[in-house]
């Protein structure tokens, strides 16, 4: 979920209110992350035409309990699912119900736990039966552009560093970036400082520091970046009806780069590898 920002004031914390974690706390995120990552591999054989979002909600609520962790979403500002679904034009917050998938679909599936006290959050896209050619490119786009952005993660390089490896490589491939949702800090709460753009200028925000942990996360367009929210208060759609993608993953700085904490075990994070 990209809502911002709940504080975490234990612990040191930079000039901008960015928490700096200790080495010893990175185990406990490769946990989180770890298991959420799995679960996200482990629903992929639910994801087919005809399946409810519901049914795949109910999936991952049981798989959450079996592993004897705590779904973050389920109760955060009156959200009743352990994870969040959205299909085609839903660019986040989907809620999973009675819709049921039709061939060509593409979701994105958005999975946070709690394991000792640590957040794991991810997130990923699947398709229900053939994809089409141009979902197909959007979904490499986003994807892409999320490592990109991963790879700007160093310290002494900054949060503009970050959005703007996004955005460059996303325009160049006139798709649009989303503005109105961000990623987050996170660790031992589920959204903290910083707020993670996915645009911007080299060399602005806040610089980055050993130590910090956050997602990064960008949702991407076919068609332009505008979004409104439904009535339901939690379902963003894009104005124009277009095709939305997004992936996510959690991160924290390190001496030298960025350490992955939600890479999928199985190696199926791109939804190529992902469809049963």
């Amino acid at each position: 979920m990209e809502h911002c920002v709940n504080e975490d004031l234990r612990g040191r914390h930079t000039k901008d209110g960015i928490r700096i974690y200790e080495q010893a706390d990175f185990a406990g995120m490769r946990a989180a992350g770890d298991l959420a990552a799995r679960i996200l591999d482990d629903i992929a054989t639910h994801v087919f035409v005809g399946q409810s979002t519901g049914a795949i909600d109910k999936a991952i609520t049981d798989m959450v309990e079996e592993a004897g962790a705590t779904s973050a979403t389920i109760g955060y500002k009156g959200y009743k699912h352990a994870s969040c679904i959205s299909v085609n034009h839903v660019v986040c917050h989907g809620i999973p119900g009675e819709k049921t998938l039709k061939n060509g679909d593409i979701l994105n599936i958005d999975v946070t736990v709690i394991v000792d006290g640590w957040f794991g959050d991810t997130s990923r896209m699947y398709v229900a039966g053939k994809l089409s050619r141009k979902a197909e490119r959007l979904i490499q786009v986003t994807h892409d552009a999320l490592m990109l952005g991963i790879e700007a993660v160093k310290p002494g390089h900054t949060f503009g560093d970050i959005g703007h490896a996004i955005q460059a490589y996303v325009e160049s491939h006139r798709m649009s970036v989303v503005r109105d949702f961000c990623g987050h800090g996170l660790g031992r709460v589920f959204h903290a400082p910083p707020n993670v753009l996915h645009y911007g200028r080299p060399g602005t925000g806040a610089v980055l520091e050993e130590g910090m942990f956050f997602t990064i996360e960008p949702m991407v367009n076919l068609g332009r970046p505008e979004t409104k929210t439904l009535s339901d208060d939690w379902t963003a759609v894009t104005r124009d009806k277009s095709l939305s993608a997004q992936f996510e993953h959690s991160v924290g700085v390190t001496a030298d780069g960025a350490e992955i904490f939600t890479l999928s075990p199985g190696g199926l994070f791109h939804p190529t590898y992902a469809r049963a």
